[in-house]
């Protein structure tokens, strides 16, 4: 039997998603629009692709998706690999489990060239036993469990033997529904679904000092 930990990133093993809030708000100003209060928990759980449709739609923009993900990479690369932290007790928690025989895998909205740069920053990068993104899981969000399911294989664990970490109340349910217990993370992007992230949850955590020793 192979326990399996599969981390969220942005806003769980990060602490970034104001990096995302902050790009969501210059990339609109700079076109005179103001962030309306629904658009970062609509677009939370997208794939990047179905962001730059969604926002390209929403807002009637000219621009193409491409030149959308372009302009957001840019601006979001910087701090990823220079300013971007680890959530407090996160590295040693990692550390912990690693060394306990717990495979550790990540499932993430992220693409490589953020989410590689952002792990190297906080010493993480070399704990993983694999890593994957929704883009690699059919390109669908994480409304759907591809993403938690494919991150299971590739870690040799069953689902039932899989703890997924994560902030997002559509992941927490995606991961539930395919039999994987979840520890919620607390996050500021994600206050409004607390009180029902809480009755979903096995576990609810505001930073890694308190997440379970044994899985």
């Amino acid at each position: 039997m192979t326990k399996a930990a599969i981390f969220d990133l942005d806003g769980t093993l990060l602490d970034s998603m104001g990096v995302w809030d902050q790009v969501d708000i210059d990339f609109l100003n700079k076109r005179g629009i103001e962030v309306p209060p629904d658009y970062m928990t609509k677009v939370s759980a997208m794939q990047f692709r179905q962001i730059a449709e969604y926002t390209i739609a929403r807002f009637g923009l000219t621009d193409t998706p491409e030149e959308l993900m372009q302009e957001w990479d840019d601006m979001a690369s910087v701090a990823y690999s220079t300013t971007v932290e680890a959530k407090p007790g996160a590295l040693d928690y990692l550390r912990d489990l690693k060394a306990s025989g717990v495979k550790l895998g990540v499932a993430t909205s992220l693409p490589p060239h953020l989410r590689e740069p952002a792990l190297r920053h906080v010493g993480m990068f070399e704990l993983f036993n694999d890593i994957v993104s929704v883009d690699d899981a059919n390109d669908v969000g994480k409304d759907q469990p591809d993403v938690y399911l494919l991150a299971a294989k590739r870690l040799g664990a069953a689902p039932v033997d899989c703890t997924v970490f994560e902030d997002l109340l559509v992941g927490m349910k995606s991961a539930k529904s395919v039999g994987m217990k979840v520890w919620a993370m607390h996050d500021d992007s994600s206050a409004s679904d607390w009180p029902e992230i809480c009755h979903l949850a096995d576990g609810v955590l505001f930073d890694f000092h308190d997440a379970p020793r044994v899985l």
